[in-house]
Formats: C-alpha cells, sequence, structure tokens
C-alpha cells in the first residue's frame, strides 16, 4: 500500500505539469471556500483526474502538498477491498505514517469502486477529520442510491465533459472572434476533427493514426466495466449489440419495442440496458418536447452520443457529415448547461434547447441549399409553441432571413 500511495502522490514532490486549465475550473476554485464535499461526475476519461491534479496544484500554493491525499480507486491494487469501506480508515494511517502529517485535503477519485464509500465519506466529513474531502465517479446514479442520500446537504456536485469547442480554441490560442475569423482554415479543420473523433484530451493529443485505437479501448472499458460489471449483466452479447445498434441510428426515432425487436430482446430488457449506457454517460436519450409529462414518456425517442469519437466507430466518415454535425451540436448544447428536447409531429425540429434563461429552436443542416432550405425553415417555422430564438446551424454558413438566423457552427459555439 504504502508504494501504491507514493506512486498516486507525485505532488508531495512537485506540482504536475502539462495541465490544461478547464472552463470548470474556476467553480471549483470557489467551492474551495465551503467545506461542503465536493463532487466531479463524468464519463470515464473526461477530465476528472484532471481536475483533481489542477486543484492541488491551486492548494499546494498554500498547503503542505503532504497535507493533501490523492487515491485513485481504478488501481487494480484495490480490488480486494472494494466491499470493505473500513479500509479507507487504513489508507489515512499508512499516508500519516509516511508523511508524518495529517491529512487536511482528501481526493478520492472514482470512488464508485468501494462499496460502502458513502457512509465513510459522511462519518469523516460530519467529525470534522478533514478541511476538504474531494470524490469523482463515473456513473450519474453516484449520489442516487439509499446510502447517497446519507449526504443530502453535505455535497456540491458538477458535471466535467470532454473539451468543448471553446476549450479546443484556446488550447490552440484562439481567444477571439477576430482570431477565429483571421484563422478560419484551422478552425475549421479542430471542427473537423471534432466531428469525427470528439475531443477526449487523451484523443485530441495523439496523432490521427492512434484515435481509433483509443476510442475503441475508451468504449470497451465503458461498456464491461460501468455497465456490464456494474449491473451484472449476463447477456452481454445482446447488451454490446444494442450499444452498437444505437451506435449506428442516432438521430432516429425509436421505441423501447423497435429496439428490442432489433437485437432479439423484449422491452423491459431494451429500456433496462440504454438506462445503464446513460447512467456511464456515454449516451443521452432525448424526449420528445412536450408540455405533458405523459406524452414526453409515451413518445418515440432518439438517442445521441455523448462524444462523436464513439459514433466515429459506427460511421464511415465521409458520408456522414450531417449526423456528425448534429450529434456535436448536441454535445455542445449539454456542455453549454441546456435542457435538449426534440420535436417530431408530421414535421421535425432538431432541438428543443431550454435553460433558465431562454428557450431555442435549433435545426442543424450541414450545407443549406435549395433543396433543404424549405424544409429546415419549415421545421422552426411550423412550431405549435413560442420560443425566443430560431436558428439553423450550418458547417459554415451564415445568413438571416424572416427572423431565423443561419449560422456557422465557429461562429455559435466559438
Amino acid at each position: 500500500m504504502e508504494n501504491v500511495i507514493l506512486s498516486q502522490n507525485k505532488h508531495w514532490k512537485n506540482k504536475y505539469k502539462n495541465l490544461y486549465k478547464r472552463d470548470i475550473f474556476e467553480k471549483l476554485e470557489r467551492n474551495l471556500q465551503t467545506k461542503h464535499i465536493q463532487v466531479i461526475q463524468g464519463i470515464r476519461r473526461s477530465g476528472k483526474s484532471t481536475l483533481f491534479k489542477l486543484l492541488i496544484n491551486h492548494l499546494i500554493q498554500t498547503v503542505d502538498p503532504e497535507e493533501i491525499l490523492y487515491i485513485n480507486l481504478d488501481d487494480p491494487f484495490f480490488t480486494p477491498f472494494r466491499d470493505d469501506a473500513t479500509k479507507f480508515y487504513d489508507i489515512i494511517q499508512t499516508a500519516k505514517k509516511l508523511t508524518q502529517k495529517e491529512v487536511k485535503y482528501l481526493f478520492l477519485d472514482e470512488v464508485q469502486n468501494m462499496k460502502g464509500w458513502e457512509s465513510y465519506v459522511k462519518s469523516v466529513y460530519d467529525s470534522e477529520l478533514f478541511t476538504k474531502i474531494f470524490v469523482t465517479g463515473s456513473n450519474s446514479t453516484l449520489l442516487e442510491g439509499e446510502l447517497a442520500t446519507l449526504l443530502t446537504g453535505r455535497y456540491l456536485s458538477v458535471q466535467v465533459h470532454p473539451l468543448s469547442f471553446k476549450e479546443i480554441l484556446r488550447i490552440n490560442k484562439i481567444d477571439t472572434y477576430m482570431q477565429i475569423v483571421e484563422q478560419k482554415p484551422k478552425v475549421l479543420k479542430l471542427i473537423d476533427e471534432m466531428m469525427n473523433y470528439g475531443s477526449f484530451v487523451e484523443v485530441y493529443d495523439h496523432k490521427e493514426e492512434f484515435r481509433r485505437d483509443i476510442l475503441t479501448t475508451y468504449y470497451q472499458t465503458i461498456l464491461l466495466k460501468d455497465c456490464v460489471s456494474n449491473h451484472a449483466i449476463r447477456d452481454v452479447k445482446s447488451f454490446k449489440e444494442l450499444s452498437f445498434y444505437l451506435l449506428s441510428n442516432i438521430t432516429s426515432l425509436y421505441s423501447y419495442n423497435s429496439l428490442a425487436k432489433a437485437v432479439g430482446i423484449n422491452d423491459k430488457s431494451a429500456k433496462e440496458y440504454l438506462s445503464y449506457l446513460e447512467e456511464s454517460y456515454l449516451c443521452t436519450e432525448l424526449k420528445q418536447f412536450s408540455f405533458s409529462l405523459k406524452e414526453q414518456q409515451n413518445a418515440k425517442k432518439k438517442v445521441y452520443f455523448n462524444d462523436n469519437g464513439f459514433v466515429s466507430l459506427s460511421f464511415k466518415f465521409s458520408s456522414n457529415h450531417g449526423k456528425l454535425l448534429e450529434n456535436l451540436v448536441l454535445t455542445e448544447l449539454i456542455k453549454s448547461g441546456y435542457e435538449v428536447y426534440f420535436y417530431n409531429k408530421n414535421f421535425e425540429c432538431d432541438f428543443i434547447a431550454k435553460n433558465d434563461k431562454h428557450t431555442i429552436a435549433i435545426q442543424v443542416c450541414y450545407e443549406l441549399n435549395d433543396a433543404n432550405r424549405k424544409r429546415e425553415f419549415n421545421g422552426l417555422n411550423k412550431l405549435p409553441f413560442g420560443v425566443d430564438e430560431k436558428i439553423v446551424i450550418t458547417y459554415n454558413q451564415s445568413e438571416e432571413l424572416d427572423g431565423i438566423k443561419v449560422i456557422g457552427f465557429w461562429e455559435y459555439f466559438g
């Protein structure tokens, strides 16, 4: 255990280097002023551990580095202890023995791997054993279980996503609208890369020849570790087939019955399997926009994947620009904090995006032309309810006509 702890706490000797600053970091920095447990949730490899390292780098400006303990519970060393949360006490004691210091800041990465972690965290929070506790998890149900209710009122939670378009622009030192316009060819190339390979940091940092292999590893790990293992799925073959079917049919309407028929399972299993994929943050199920909750639940639905890199594992890049751009727009809307629906009754509107301030109706069209212009505009003009803004997001076209703004992806999200 001593060697594992030493290997995971390199900040005891040096600051962490080569980290990308994330937009959400400012919020986490502000939250340091509270004693609440900081929970960071999100899909695997989206940057949760990087945020921990950024927070540690910030803390060691004023705190003794050896008073900060980081534990990655995804390490195979901890596998034998996963049913025994009392091992946390052994870990803390071992760290104190190594440093001869009290632990003031505790960072627990992938905490869902330790059964009963909630009881331990509540106990040490209530006893004020640490100044601040931080946890990450790769499952959206992390704070929904019976034990997790113990922490009600004791935590602040944020969700982290793969890099946003704005973050990628900043990494490339493109910070202003003028710079975007001046470097348009480079910006469009960055959009092409996001459409085809997504925006996981590790994928972004590697050459194109390695990206598909990395994405395949991510995809398989999420399926097997976060879904099959966590939920004890027995029919692994059907579960994988359903996931791949969804990958191949993003933007398409479906019912649980149609999904079940497609892979030869029953409706209940199809619904459960899809919920497991959502819980792991792999995909997002969109509902029909309606003021009736019952209608939302009963109507057909659509699925999108939370990073375009996964979509590329199914699609051939050259012939699916429209679907890839639509999926990318959805992920950017989610990263921007919107609650998103679609509308499909006699005509279709791709997205109805809502937040506390306004509601936007959005069509996504890779290239607007005479053949599709009427259809795209009708999807906005025929809506039977009011919205604050009507937009057509394209790859690289801009105009305004009859109150509908046509705008390029780079301009809208840049």
